[in-house]
């Protein structure tokens, strides 16, 4: 039950919410959760396809542009349809629709264990026929260009002429609307067809942006197990696909979609599809399910978190883990999107969600998907030090807070550039890495690199102000509190990049000193440099508040008044869509966690009593407008030992898009979140740390659970991890002995054994 979503409703509300629900994707290629037949005439719908990193350069507008403001930006297109499908009975002008004629039975279900997606609809047409039909989806994760659809038409009272019409537009628009921020608010069009053809017995669509000059392919073969009289034409970008055939017994139709984009297949691209086309000419649609299975399976016994007695919860969590693998990106031109693969929200624009919330789940599951987004932020690199320059910054890099392809994308400055914490985000990322896989050959290649040039940023902007390192007008993780001095959050992650840009340097001194010192020569790295990071780092202000005992979120944010929580009616949530941002500026309000993330990603900077009063002040200004708050309140909730409240914030993030809590689900699913859902669990229940000195764990169990169990992946091992009430269990399924830490004692894992302690 819990390895699939069921959906039994089609009212128009709930569909448009079922298309990212329904999406399917595997990091390269993403398709939505649309109908084959399309809806009744005036309802709406967000038919998309979407290639990661696939998108057109748009201008910026401004009244007023300033220096350095971006010009352009990117944005995701959504490319050619080939979902569409359309059905005729003999006698019926109109093809088969739930909503014209009678459904007599309806069902709809994603299997997240099999990565496919099943409709079946029992239909009666206005003249009393019947017939019913399955229609089966997978985009690939073994064939990565393969969207395939079967559709299974079986007679109940009805043999005769049915007609299938197949077809490929390449004329699409992206969706908009004026009156959300976070989609985007024009430039629909951004697409043109270059080419539309038949060639033997493929249909072919090639599109190209309008300033980018991307050009994405689709070419598509059709497989009809009955004979037909069929024809295929090409007309004003759209492949039509007619085929009629007597209906006598039940027939298969397979639609054979292939996807090649400029990025990564260079030129040619219509013989690029049609060469992997023939490469899958022996393959039925049952064969692509079995390998889709296969590569699921090896996924879930890395990834699948397991709760003994709650299947909602459980629903949830394997919901989140199975859409995190279909939107991540598995090459040096893509990572994961705020909304994934699954809809046009934030424009498909990277952020640092995917470093801080999404980033771990890879790290300790699949290792080789995060070494993948590592190598992503390396490729955008010279643009990060590009921006840092045209800042003003004499070097360093200064990575944007929205992009594609390498630039920043925000034309709002206080809440985008002002951002500069991203730049120590991904060398955290960096960081954890190394700890978990202690990857010096990955270290000396991309690494240390990145931390070298992150931490050079920090000693552009910081000066020295009675003994300590400042940092001045930068803006934290909380959108509603921007420009400030000495962020918390900023200045703590710019102390931790600091240190480990010169401790990068001494591993790689011991690792190959020869290669450091070609390194140290194209990067023109002295010793004196080294030693200043150091001393940054040592002195780095982390703003404390003597008389309540925390760490103020920044200079200034004690000083102002508290937001009126009390007369702001439920209708003015989220802030950010009814007050102007000065407005927000002016008052302790935070959107989501700053420094309570802080504590979570540094928690030994501080004592427990600080973290503890830290948390207790900012969760009474925290509206938790951001999705990606919740789970850390979560985690930090679950440190302190407030377990009802980890609880109960963790259950706010476990069904989000499921229960379509934030009421917007339909622009995309909140990837950020479900990073965040395994990561309550993970690092809040389990008490799961990363640090220098290895990996640790210090389990507790929430009062309504019976049990819970995962695994991880550290270093070349498979570590399963089970809770129960009377205790922990750990087993080591794969890999070398090794030692971690339970509860703060150390406990040696044996191939073969199992560690049992009670729960804390």
């Amino acid at each position: 039950m819990t390895w699939s979503i069921s959906n039994h409703d089609w009212t128009p509300d709930v569909l448009l919410n079922m298309e990212s629900i329904f999406a399917q994707g595997n990091g390269y290629l993403g398709v939505r959760g649309n109908f084959e037949e399309g809806y009744a005439e005036g309802m709406s719908s967000i038919r998309g396809t979407y290639l990661n990193a696939y998108h057109d350069v748009i201008d910026v507008p401004y009244g007023e542009k300033l220096y350095a403001f971006p010009g352009t930006q990117q944005k995701l297109v959504n490319i050619m349809d080939a979902q569409t499908i359309h059905i005729y009975l003999e006698g019926e002008e109109a093809p088969v629709s739930l909503h014209a004629g009678k459904v007599l039975a309806y069902e709809r279900h994603l299997h997240m264990d099999k990565g496919y997606s099943e409709r079946m609809l029992h239909w009666q047409s206005p003249a009393g026929k019947e017939i019913k039909l399955t229609f089966r989806r997978v985009v690939s994760f073994v064939k990565r260009e393969l969207f395939a659809i079967d559709v299974r038409i079986e007679p109940v009272n009805f043999t005769g002429k049915v007609k299938i019409v197949s077809t490929i537009n390449g004329n699409v628009v992206n969706y908009t609307n004026p009156n959300d921020p976070r989609v985007a608010a024009g430039h629909a069009k951004r697409l043109t067809v270059a080419d539309c053809g038949v060639q033997e017995e493929y249909g072919y669509v090639v599109d190209e942006t309008m300033t980018s000059r991307l050009q994405a392919a689709c070419v598509t073969r059709h497989q009809l197990d009955a004979d037909a009289q069929a024809s295929l034409q090409a007309e004003s970008g759209v492949i039509t696909y007619t085929a009629v055939f007597d209906l006598k017994e039940t027939v298969h139709f397979t639609k054979w979609n292939v996807f090649t984009d400029t990025l990564r297949h260079g030129a040619e691209l219509k013989n690029q599809a049609i060469v992997l086309h023939e490469a899958l000419l022996g393959q039925s649609f049952t064969d692509v399910l079995n390998a889709q299975e296969q590569y699921l399976n090896h996924y879930w016994k890395r990834a699948d978190i397991a709760i003994g007695n709650d299947d909602k919860l459980q629903e949830g969590i394997r919901f989140n883990l199975f859409h995190l693998l279909q939107s991540a990106g598995r090459d040096e031109h893509s990572n994961i999107s705020a909304k994934g693969l699954t809809g046009e929200g934030y424009e498909g624009h990277y952020f640092w969600d995917t470093e801080i919330y999404m980033f771990p789940v890879f790290l300790m599951t699949q290792p080789e998907i995060a070494r993948q987004l590592l190598i992503y932020r390396y490729s955008i690199l010279d643009h990060a030090r590009g921006r840092a320059i045209e800042m003003g910054h004499r070097r360093g890099a200064l990575f944007p807070w929205r992009t594609i392809s390498g630039t920043e994308c925000s034309s709002f400055f206080p809440s985008g550039t002002a951002q500069y914490h991203i730049s120590a985000d991904i060398a955290y990322s960096y960081i954890q890495y190394y700890l978990a896989e202690q990857d010096n050959e990955f270290l000396l290649e991309y690494g240390a690199e990145m931390l070298i040039e992150t931490a050079r940023l920090w000693m552009e902007i910081g000066h020295y102000h009675d003994g300590a390192f400042h940092l001045d007008e930068v803006t934290g993780p909380d959108e509603y509190t921007c420009l400030v001095n000495n962020n918390y959050y900023t200045n703590v992650m710019a102390k931790h990049n600091l240190k480990w840009a010169a401790k990068s340097c001494e591993i790689l001194k011991s690792h190959d000193a020869s290669a450091l010192g070609a390194l140290y020569s194209r990067l023109g790295v002295s010793p004196q440099e080294i030693e200043d990071w150091k001393n940054a780092a040592d002195t780095m202000l982390l703003p404390y508040d003597e008389k309540l005992g925390i760490n103020p979120q920044d200079d200034t944010f004690l000083r102002k008044a508290v937001w009126d929580f009390e007369n702001t009616p439920e209708e003015k949530y989220p802030l950010l869509l009814h007050y102007h941002p000065l407005t927000l500026y002016r008052y302790q309000v935070c959107k989501q966690a700053d420094t309570v993330l802080a504590h979570f990603l540094l928690e030994d900077e501080q004592s427990m009593e600080t973290i503890r009063r830290s948390y207790d002040y900012y969760e009474d200004i925290t509206t938790h407008d951001s999705s990606l708050s919740s789970c850390i309140f979560s985690i930090m909730a679950s440190k302190i030992g407030y377990s009802d409240k980890a609880y109960n914030y963790f259950n706010e993030t476990a069904r989000l898009d499921l229960d379509n809590t934030h009421g917007n689900t339909k622009d995309g699913l909140h990837l950020a979140n479900m990073g965040g859902t395994w990561m309550a669990i993970v690092y809040g229940f389990a008490g799961m740390r990363l640090k220098e000195n290895g990996l640790s764990l210090a389990p507790s169990i929430p009062a309504t659970w019976e049990q819970y169990a995962f695994r991880l992946t550290f270093r070349g091992r498979l570590i399963a991890v089970h809770i129960e009430k009377g205790g922990v269990s750990l087993e080591l399924l794969e890999g070398k002995s090794l030692e971690i830490a339970l509860y703060d004692k150390p406990v040696q894992l044996e191939p073969g054994q199992t560690v049992k302690h009670p729960v804390s």
